[in-house]
């Protein structure tokens, strides 16, 4: 298994519609990328916790069954689309993989 945690934190001049475009194309676009075994996508919990980071805005978490899968995700038409689309909104991108 190989999971691919992306979080998002948005320029601040982000409306609240791009923002809801963001979250919905998570599943709409990136979800129907083959190799995607399950795909959650959301906004902080806003858990009260010392050690949870709460800063960003949208989250998102991707399974594949290996590296492989991820590999084809990420030169996928729809991944391209995805970032095209949104990357004029973000401020800051984090990735977090592991399998």
């Amino acid at each position: 298994m190989f999971v691919h945690n992306v979080f998002f934190w948005l320029d601040g001049a982000a409306t609240d519609q791009q923002r809801q475009e963001l979250l919905a194309d998570c599943s709409a676009l990136l979800g129907r990328i083959p190799t995607v075994r399950g795909l959650w996508a959301g906004r902080p919990a806003m858990t009260p916790r010392e050690v949870v980071d709460n800063s960003y805005d949208i989250g998102l978490c991707v399974v594949f069954d290996n590296a492989v899968g991820h590999d084809v995700y990420q030169e996928h038409a729809l991944h391209k689309q995805f970032i095209a689309k949104h990357k004029p909104i973000w401020k800051r991108v984090q990735v977090y993989d592991f399998t």
